[in-house]
């Protein structure tokens, strides 16, 4: 594992622990950070449309914390922030969403994660989306039973165009 873009702690490779944690405000800062990452934002292309602004992200997300629906876990590798993962309803359908340090990519860490994520937030059905040439993603949905029910095409704030987006269903317990 390479961590020497946003995340200056190093992995030992050979012992990888993954852990899901309540998430508190501190850990934003170190979100906000990751979703900063360029080429992350592209292919999560469904970003607010001033991502830089960190100041809506903290009240966004800090709204978030305190809205008893939502689910929001930080995903740990030796007890390290690497990421999160997040349950919440958007009109009127849960969803969840997740984001890794791109430094993390290709581990098998937001997989792990996800299960395990999925074993806690036991609600059923629950939609995940992800842009149509967001493989990595689309793998990790699929590895976690999720069906891919739909596509829709929406405008991507990172892309500053339309994009296919594709929806995954998990409806089992």
């Amino acid at each position: 594992m390479n961590f020497n873009t946003t995340t200056p702690e190093k992995i030992e490779t050979e012992k990888i622990e993954i852990k899901l944690r309540r998430t508190e405000i501190e850990d934003l800062h170190k979100f906000f950070q990751f979703q900063l990452d360029k080429e992350a934002s592209h292919l999560a292309a469904f970003v607010p449309k001033d991502s830089t602004n960190k100041s809506a992200y903290l009240f966004k997300h800090t709204k978030m914390l305190n809205d008893p629906t939502v689910n929001y876990m930080t995903i740990l590798v030796n007890n390290i922030i690497v990421g999160s993962i997040v349950k919440f309803e958007m009109e009127g359908e849960i969803n969840v969403t997740y984001w890794i340090d791109r430094d993390c990519w290709g581990q098998g860490i937001v997989t792990k994660a996800l299960k395990d994520f999925l074993d806690i937030e036991t609600t059923r059905p629950i939609l995940g989306r992800v842009a149509f040439d967001n493989f990595g993603s689309q793998k990790v949905l699929e590895k976690c039973g999720f069906v891919k029910i739909a596509k829709k095409n929406c405008f991507a704030n990172a892309r500053q165009t339309e994009t296919d987006e594709f929806i995954y269903k998990l409806t089992n317990i």
